[in-house]
């Protein structure tokens, strides 16, 4: 490794781009030099593809600004680019995907823009490369975060670049499933954007599924926001009104004759109540146990099992 602390690290997930990352690195060394700038290039190895890890010791082996670090087994892309974050030893921080989707050569731009007034800065895409449902379905992601979360920043990929201070306080958290930019949002509102171009995607396809994505979006709707369980309390109270107008209704209609079947009425009447009150205090305890459950995950965020160079101990986050 460099003796001296680089100017920037540059922390890039690896899960199914692994063919790519020669390319990405050719790039990155280039775009660098071209600026001057020292650098440190850290590949995490999220065992999504089982030649990913040769393929980066084979790159770390020829460039010692390369660094290796083999996760235990898949805790996904924002637990990855925190353990990352965690062993990077730059100023700057750039976090960007394995598929060349961000391009290397848009650096400088992001961090032309960044300063310690300004601490994380977003690469945004003017037009992106996806397929339509892809991006349908990430319009509609980034609007509901946004009602569900509004400190959420208006704008955010995973092409960023973040002063290291800040960024090292990502690992204080200790969520076992991080979301990056929403830990970002809680600790700062300076934040710019750049607009860059967005690659095309020449190795592979992606890994992202619509079941990806809806677990993706669930474990943020949960772990970043009350909304789930406020909707559970404001849908029970409305069902529980609901059902109290329903069944003053199937009284009223008893009373006058309209309805005659015995039992009918006290049946329907205390089904329905029940069932409104039912949710409105499982709504009021989720409240609760969401709150509770915040504070006492302890599983760990990730857990390196080997890195490049070799090191005598294994470490967990």
């Amino acid at each position: 490794m460099q003796s001296n602390p680089p100017h920037v690290s540059v922390v890039v997930p690896v899960y199914g781009g692994t063919a790519a990352l020669p390319e990405l690195h050719e790039r990155l060394a280039a775009t660098m030099s071209a600026v001057g700038a020292s650098y440190e290039l850290i590949l995490v190895d999220d065992r999504g593809q089982r030649e990913a890890w040769s393929a980066i010791r084979s790159i770390a082996e020829r460039h010692p600004e390369v660094v290796g670090l083999r996760l235990s087994k898949n805790f996904g892309q924002h637990a990855a680019t925190v353990c990352g974050i965690e062993h990077a030893r730059g100023e700057w921080i750039v976090t960007m995907d394995d598929d060349l989707e961000h391009a290397p050569e848009s650096i400088p731009e992001l961090l032309a823009a960044a300063s310690e007034e300004t601490p994380v800065v977003y690469g945004v895409f003017a037009r992106r490369t996806h397929s339509g449902y892809r991006n349908l379905s990430s319009e509609i992601m980034r609007r509901s975060l946004k009602r569900a979360f509004p400190d959420l920043n208006e704008d955010y990929t995973s092409f960023r670049v973040i002063h290291a201070p800040l960024a090292r306080k990502l690992t204080d958290f200790g969520l076992s499933k991080p979301y990056i930019d929403g830990m970002l949002s809680w600790m700062t509102s300076s934040v710019a954007t750049v607009e860059v171009e967005h690659g095309e995607r020449r190795h592979g396809e992606s890994t992202y599924t619509w079941r990806k994505l809806v677990s993706h979006a669930v474990n943020i709707f949960v772990t970043f926001s009350h909304l789930p369980l406020r909707i559970a309390s404001y849908g029970g109270a409305a069902l529980a009104l609901a059902s109290f107008l329903y069944m003053m209704f199937v009284v009223v209609a008893y009373l006058t004759g309209h309805v005659t079947n015995p039992g009918y009425t006290s049946l329907m009447s205390v089904v329905l109540f029940a069932c409104g009150i039912q949710l409105l205090i499982l709504g009021v305890i989720g409240e609760y146990i969401g709150r509770l459950m915040g504070a006492a995950y302890r599983k760990p965020v990730y857990l390196v099992e080997s890195r490049t160079p070799p090191s005598a101990k294994t470490s967990a986050r």
